[in-house]
């Protein structure tokens, strides 16, 4: 079995998740008291959120390189970063060390193109949703194209992510938000909605959509396992 590296913390409660589905199913595949070699890199949010805000992303990416390098050196065999944003720097981070970084939206285009699906709806922080690293991605590897919301809905979005889910508090409102800003996506082609932020999965869930919902967490994580057992 491998050891998979976890670069957590953003959130850690997202983090938990992400332990928790990586050993449950290395727990289905192997049987008996089996559970995943892992290791994590946890970082503090208030800091890693802040550079984030002040647009200081040339001050975040080293934080972020040294927590991948800190991983690989504890003997990670293949590295996941737990949340979709900072993604934003897989290429700096992967060129940084010797073991497979799995990117989150390869995950998600697997599984995606798999069902055969052409347009997607993206939620997410405003960073995710705004910039081009995650939606170019899936157009250039998996010729699959993004809609996201407009720029009140995104920023509402963001709001719900860091000031409600990020404190583990679910509001019934903000659902009620969410599902009106999904079915506006549906209303412009979406076939699909990706849940483009670690936290989205813990106020939407595949009962609450009728277009099928793809939680980047779970299948980043069921991806690393495949990974690790290959």
């Amino acid at each position: 079995m491998k050891t998979i590296g976890l670069i957590g913390g953003m959130t850690w409660e997202s983090s938990l998740e992400y332990y928790r589905i990586i050993n449950e199913q290395v727990g289905k595949r192997l049987g008996g008291l089996h559970s995943a070699k892992c290791m994590m890199c946890s970082l503090d949010l208030h800091d890693v959120l802040e550079l984030q805000e002040q647009g200081k992303w040339a001050e975040l990416a080293p934080i972020i390189k040294d927590a991948a390098v800190t991983l690989e050196n504890g003997g990670a065999d293949l590295i996941l970063i737990c949340t979709n944003t900072i993604h934003k720097f897989y290429d700096e981070i992967q060129t940084n060390v010797n073991v497979p970084v799995l990117h989150i939206a390869d995950a998600a285009g697997e599984v995606i193109k798999r069902k055969g699906l052409k347009k997607i709806g993206l939620l997410g922080t405003r960073f995710t949703m705004q910039e081009d690293f995650y939606k170019v991605r899936l157009k250039e590897k998996y010729d699959i194209d993004t809609v996201i919301p407009d720029e009140v809905d995104r920023q509402s979005i963001h709001k719900i992510i860091f000031d409600e889910l990020a404190y583990s508090n679910i509001v019934k409102e903000s659902k009620d938000k969410l599902t009106l800003i999904i079915k506006d996506l549906v209303s412009k082609g979406a076939e699909g909605i990706i849940l483009g932020c670690t936290e989205l999965p813990m106020i939407i869930k595949q009962e609450d959509i009728v277009i099928p919902v793809f939680d980047t967490l779970k299948i980043h994580a069921e991806a690393a396992v495949e990974e690790a057992l290959e």
